[in-house]
C-alpha cells in the first residue's frame, strides 16, 4: 500500500509541479516563443530574468528527475498487470525522464554564463558570433533533438505502456488506460515535428498538437493518481 500511495502522490505532483513551472517560463521569459527569436534577444531577456529565472529553469528541469521517480515506483502500485510490460515500461520512462533532463539542465548553467559572456562591455563581433554559434548548436542538439524528439518520444511510449498496464490491473478502470494510450500515441506523433522534411522550420500540425497532448496528459496523471488513492 506505501508504493500506492507513493505512486499516487508523484502521479499528483508531478503534472502539477511541471505545468507550474511551464506557466511561470512562459510568463516571465515568453517561453517556448522566445527560441524563435535572434540568440541576442534571448540572452538579453535571460539576463533581464536573473536568478529567479534561472531558478525556475532548474525546478523545470527537476521535473524530469520525479518522471525518473515516478516511472520506476509505478510498477509497483499497478498490481495484475503483466510483469515484463512493467518492467519494459519503467526503463522507458527513466529514458524520458533522462533525455528532458539532459535537454533542460543547459538553461540554469550554461545559458547563465552565454548571456553573460554574451553582455561584456569588450565583446568582439567574433566573440559574439561564437556565443551565437554555442548557443544555437546547444539548442538544436540538446533542446531540439535531445529534449524535445527523444523527451517527446521515450514519454508518449512509457504512457502508451502504463496506458496498456492500466487495462490489466484491477485498481482502475479500462478507460483511464486508453486516454494514457492516445495520449502517449499523441506525443509520440509531436515528436517528429524537427525531422527529416521539417528540420528547418518545424512541423505546424505537431507545433499545434503538442500544447493540447501535455494538457491532456497531465490531466491523466492526475485523475490515475486520484483514482489510486481512492
Amino acid at each position: 500500500m506505501t508504493e500506492i500511495v507513493a505512486a499516487a502522490v508523484l502521479l499528483i505532483v508531478l503534472p502539477l509541479v511541471f505545468n507550474a513551472a511551464f506557466i511561470g517560463l512562459a510568463m516571465t521569459f515568453d517561453y517556448p516563443d522566445i527560441l524563435r527569436r535572434p540568440t541576442a534577444e534571448v540572452l538579453e531577456r535571460f539576463r533581464r530574468g536573473g536568478p529567479r529565472l534561472v531558478l525556475l529553469w532548474w525546478v523545470f528541469a527537476m521535473t524530469a528527475v520525479l518522471l525518473a521517480l515516478l516511472a520506476g515506483l509505478l510498477p509497483f502500485a499497478l498490481l495484475g498487470a503483466e510483469s515484463t510490460l512493467l518492467s519494459v515500461g519503467s526503463l522507458v520512462g527513466v529514458l524520458a525522464a533522462l533525455v528532458q533532463f539532459l535537454g533542460l539542465i543547459r538553461w540554469p548553467f550554461l545559458v547563465p554564463y552565454l548571456a553573460r559572456a554574451e553582455a561584456e562591455a569588450d565583446a568582439s563581433p567574433a566573440r559574439k558570433e561564437s556565443i551565437d554559434v554555442v548557443f544555437q548548436a546547444f539548442n538544436r542538439y540538446l533542446g531540439v533533438a535531445v529534449g524535445e524528439h527523444l523527451g517527446l518520444l521515450f514519454t508518449g511510449a512509457w504512457s502508451i505502456l502504463v496506458g496498456v498496464s492500466i487495462t490489466q490491473t484491477y485498481l482502475l478502470p479500462d478507460w483511464l488506460g486508453i486516454v494514457g494510450i492516445v495520449a502517449g500515441a499523441v506525443l509520440v506523433l509531436c515528436s517528429f515535428e524537427f525531422v527529416g522534411p521539417f528540420e528547418r522550420a518545424g512541423w505546424a500540425l505537431a507545433a499545434h498538437l503538442t500544447p493540447v497532448a501535455y494538457v491532456v496528459w497531465s490531466l491523466w496523471l492526475v485523475a490515475t493518481g486520484v483514482f489510486l488513492l481512492l
